[in-house]
């Protein structure tokens, strides 16, 4: 198979789709790589890297977009709608729920939407959803905590405190693989730490991983709030896989924290789970509502590209080569965790948890795709 993996042109997105020992591997099972030029230079990887290991340099986007596979890490932007065509596979990160733009235009490509977020393992984990979500729990306490420095609109907290002044109350609501890590970095910044999250038993588990240094409270509609209304730094760590992210904290609720207050919304990338969350960019990445400072990048990870290209890149690989050496249909068919990524094929909604949250018609994975070889 044709495999291409673009440059990234999200902003300051650096992350790469293979590595050059991912290129390697796919030359030695007998494909051909096609690199957009440059592809890999600011995390540490060279074209000449990459020539090395048996891939093809070419100069522009379109090169790398006519293969029959793309591999990538960031959705499409909308300079790149048009590359996208019928019968190829788009291997990436797609987060479609809370772009309409986005929908529209890889439904009328035909392209089959592979996505990392949603493929699934044997146990019903996420295995390329799970590095960067290390990644992004980890960054948000630090986000968090220049954020809420003065020059930033903050409220001047610091999250450790000093001798004979309390640290921060921070707040992490979902206790994923986000917060658990949010959790790890923001109990070892000092900080007095909450977190919320609806199960129970996650909680006890939780528990057993920090003790006493974590606060559990079992979110609820009337536990959630007060707990919002208190905090210095609130983590939004909720994921449903291919759904909007669930509105679990009300423009009203942030009216009553401390002006200052800093909101970190991991769950953007999914539509984010306060009413005010919308998508910022690391160019960009504050804006305040209500007198709280949010911050809502989609591609967290990309602050660390080495580290988040390493991490992807060996999660995504194997996947890859199962895609390149069976194609869609079989590797759809025989394997249920590669199904379960597949959310659109030929113009179908093939996900469910996408087609209801965006009011489309669902067709099952199975039948999109033997439908498209008859």
């Amino acid at each position: 198979m044709l495999i291409g993996v673009p440059r990234e042109v999200k902003d300051h997105e650096y992350r790469v789709g293979l590595t050059p020992a991912g290129a390697r591997a796919l030359a030695q099972a007998g494909h051909e790589v096609r690199l957009e030029t440059q592809a890999g230079a600011r995390v540490g990887f060279p074209d000449a890297a990459y020539r090395e290991a048996g891939a093809m340099i070419v100069p522009a986007a379109a090169d790398a977009y006519g293969a029959g596979m793309v591999v990538k890490v960031k959705e499409l932007q909308s300079a790149e709608f048009a590359l996208a065509r019928r019968g190829q596979i788009l291997f990436c990160y797609h987060h479609l729920a809370p772009d309409e733009r986005l929908l529209e235009a890889m439904i009328a490509s035909g392209a089959s939407c592979v996505a990392f977020e949603t493929v699934t393992d044997a146990r019903g984990g996420l295995p390329l959803l799970v590095p960067m979500s290390q990644i992004a729990g980890r960054l948000a306490p630090q986000a968090g905590a220049w954020a809420l420095q003065m020059a930033n609109g903050g409220s001047g907290v610091l999250l450790a405190g000093v001798p004979g002044v309390p640290p921060a109350k921070v707040l992490i609501i979902g206790g994923g693989t986000v917060g658990q890590n949010a959790a790890r970095i923001a109990i070892g910044m000092g900080a007095d730490v909450t977190l919320a999250d609806r199960s129970a038993s996650r909680l006890t588990d939780l528990e057993a991983v920090f003790g006493a240094r974590l606060k559990t409270v079992v979110s609820t509609p009337q536990s959630l709030p007060p707990l919002v209304h208190d905090a210095d730094l609130v983590i939004g760590a909720v994921l449903l896989p291919g759904k909007l992210a669930p509105k679990l904290i009300r423009r009203a609720d942030l009216a009553r924290m401390r002006p200052g207050s800093v909101l970190v919304d991991v769950a953007i990338d999914q539509g984010g789970i306060c009413e005010t969350s919308r998508p910022t960019s690391h160019s960009d990445p504050l804006y305040v509502e209500e007198g709280v400072v949010h911050y809502c990048v989609p591609n967290m990870p990309s602050a660390v590209a080495r580290t988040a290209t390493l991490a992807l890149a060996q999660a995504t690989l194997p996947y890859a080569l199962e895609l390149a050496a069976k194609g869609l249909r079989a590797a759809v068919t025989q394997d249920s965790g590669l199904r379960a990524g597949l959310q659109l094929h030929g113009g179908r909604v093939t996900h469910k948890g996408l087609a209801q949250d965006t009011g489309r018609e669902f067709m099952d994975p199975l039948e999109a795709v033997e439908r498209r070889v008859r």
